[in-house]
């Protein structure tokens, strides 16, 4: 099978959804002519023209406000955001106008719209442009967030997101948009709110979404070379979150650990624990732990930065310690 990068994938998603509707456009900053801030819509201006591929000014408040109108009068945008820090400027047209729409108008109008761009930190971007926010969106009803963590996901999640008749917030990573991975060529979808059993296993759960599953990658291989035999699931989606997978793999584990990358208090990592305490207290051997960013901005310095993400060790540290190891 072909190897392509995430950013490839996501044009591709894209593309193909244009061609077979002609209602999909994108629209943001320096899509069209500069190709995307990250070269994901890269000779798109040049196939649709720049009726549906629309550059805009430096202001998220205002095209997603224009994603949301066209939404409600049967189009399907796909609005970016150059970093989703700056879709908290747009956040009102986001939260009180796509989520509440199809409910506050007794559904006369779906909102059929994918807001899409990156998510988390990439290095030395400094605290206001390195936060993580799919807890934000995932508290709110009528939104589905969906958090690829490579290129076919990233693909079938996207394709699906900009079919779906309901609001999408679609989070990427900068770091991630040149890792490679197997994409077939012929079309596929994947269903929002599925997560995928990465790796079977039989004496802990690891979950994770987006870039984290990288860390829990390095840490289920780690976790062999102990001899723990980690069950590692990517949730791919965080609104909804498919709580049964997680619920019918501890029942064999007996132990849950999380990664996550956004800060601590209300977070994904917070609401599972809660949901397994819940529902599946009976079966645990062991308090589940999480992983998360440290309670603080973001540091600029890179040994601070270090410090504040989560990491291999302190996935081992976690894993070892709902082990009894």
């Amino acid at each position: 099978m072909r190897e392509i990068q995430f950013r490839e994938a996501l044009r591709e998603a894209m593309v193909e959804e244009m061609r077979l509707d002609k209602s999909v456009y994108l629209i943001g900053e320096e899509v069209a002519e500069y190709n995307g801030a990250y070269k994901v819509s890269l000779g798109m201006l040049e196939e649709f023209g720049s009726e549906r591929v629309i550059d805009t000014p430096i202001a998220e408040t205002g095209f997603s406000g224009i994603g949301v109108g066209s939404a409600m009068n049967g189009l399907r945008p796909i609005v970016e955001f150059m970093t989703f820090n700056f879709s908290l400027v747009a956040i009102d047209q986001i939260i009180n106008g796509a989520a509440k729409m199809y409910q506050m108008s007794g559904g006369q109008f779906n909102i059929p719209i994918v807001f899409r761009g990156p998510t988390g930190n990439a290095g030395q971007l400094g605290a206001q442009h390195s936060q993580n926010f799919e807890n934000w969106y995932a508290n709110t009803p009528g939104l589905k967030v969906v958090v690829p963590s490579n290129p076919y996901d990233a693909k079938g999640l996207l394709k699906t997101s900009i079919r779906d008749d309901d609001p999408v917030i679609f989070m990427e990573s900068e770091v991630m948009y040149g890792d490679k991975g197997e994409v077939p060529e012929e079309e596929y979808l994947i269903p929002i709110g599925k997560s995928k059993k990465v790796h079977e296993g039989k004496d802990v759960t690891l979950v994770s979404f987006g870039k984290m599953m990288k860390v829990a990658e390095e840490a289920y291989i780690e976790a062999k070379k102990e001899n723990i035999d980690v069950e590692l699931i990517d949730l791919r989606s965080v609104r909804p979150i498919d709580y049964n997978s997680i619920i019918e793999s501890v029942k064999k584990t007996n132990r849950l650990v999380i990664i996550e990358e956004a800060w601590p208090l209300a977070s994904i990592s917070s609401e599972i624990s809660h949901h397994i305490q819940r529902f599946a207290f009976d079966y645990l051997d062991a308090p589940v732990h999480r992983i998360t960013c440290e309670d603080v901005p973001f540091h600029y310095a890179p040994t601070l930065i270090k410090e504040i993400i989560p990491d291999v060790g302190k996935a081992m540290k976690a894993i070892k310690a709902v082990t009894y190891k």
